[in-house]
């Protein structure tokens, strides 16, 4: 949080102070955002703009397509989960710098599911299905493990890239897992080992490698 301090002349009633010039006040404006700016992209720092930061999607160049983004990991989740998603792509982004990411819910409404959910997968270094009690409420849950799995077995780039997690609030239980998914290791938001964990799987150079794989299908599929 910043704290703007107006420093009063003590004799402001008899000697008003003298307007500063035009120059003055742009460069202190201009000062001031550059500090800004450069404070506001220290994701080590603990900013206090949790409620702005919540509500601001993660912003790209204005010349930039998002059909050319290319995310580091989407979280397919249950209906009711979108907020707990949500707080766990912040958590990742703000914490771990793991960005752009995005959840199931932000995809663009309008479009079948199943293009959605291909697009997600595919436009994705990570595929984080959110472990939760409404996962087994929900058979599309368990359609979209089995889409991502298949997804990663055919392509060979995308081999480890499926995250099954269990976040703080309102976990699934190990024993309720379905087979396929207690096959993988699974990330736990409660464990002392998570951010060794997370920063473990989400590497840099694995995120160019699949970006590059990515690039290249699309290019292929232009000509």
């Amino acid at each position: 949080m910043c704290t703007f301090i107006i420093m009063g002349n003590t004799n402001s009633k008899r000697n008003p102070p003298t307007p500063p010039n035009n120059a003055e006040k742009d460069t202190n404006v201009s000062a001031g955002q550059r500090d800004f700016k450069q404070n506001h992209e220290l994701c080590g720092l603990s900013l206090d703009i949790e409620g702005i930061s919540t509500n601001v999607p993660e912003i790209h160049s204005s010349d930039e397509d998002p059909e050319d983004v290319f995310y580091k990991f989407v979280i397919l989740h249950a209906q009711n989960d979108a907020d707990e998603a949500s707080r766990l792509q912040h958590l990742l982004q703000n914490n771990f710098c793991i960005k752009p990411g995005i959840i199931f819910a932000e995809m663009p409404s309008g479009r079948h599911f199943l293009q959605n959910l291909n697009d997600a997968v595919n436009r994705s270094a990570w595929t984080i299905i959110l472990l939760t009690e409404h996962f087994l409420s929900e058979a599309w849950c368990e359609f979209q493990s089995y889409a991502s799995l298949m997804n990663a077995l055919n392509k060979q780039h995308k081999y480890n890239s499926v995250i099954p997690l269990r976040p703080l609030n309102n976990p699934l239980p190990r024993e309720k897992t379905p087979c396929v998914l207690q096959a993988i290791n699974a990330l736990e938001e409660d464990s002392p080992g998570f951010a060794k964990q997370v920063e473990k799987i989400f590497q840099e150079s694995k995120y160019r490698q699949q970006q590059a794989m990515w690039k290249k299908e699309r290019t292929n599929e232009t000509h």
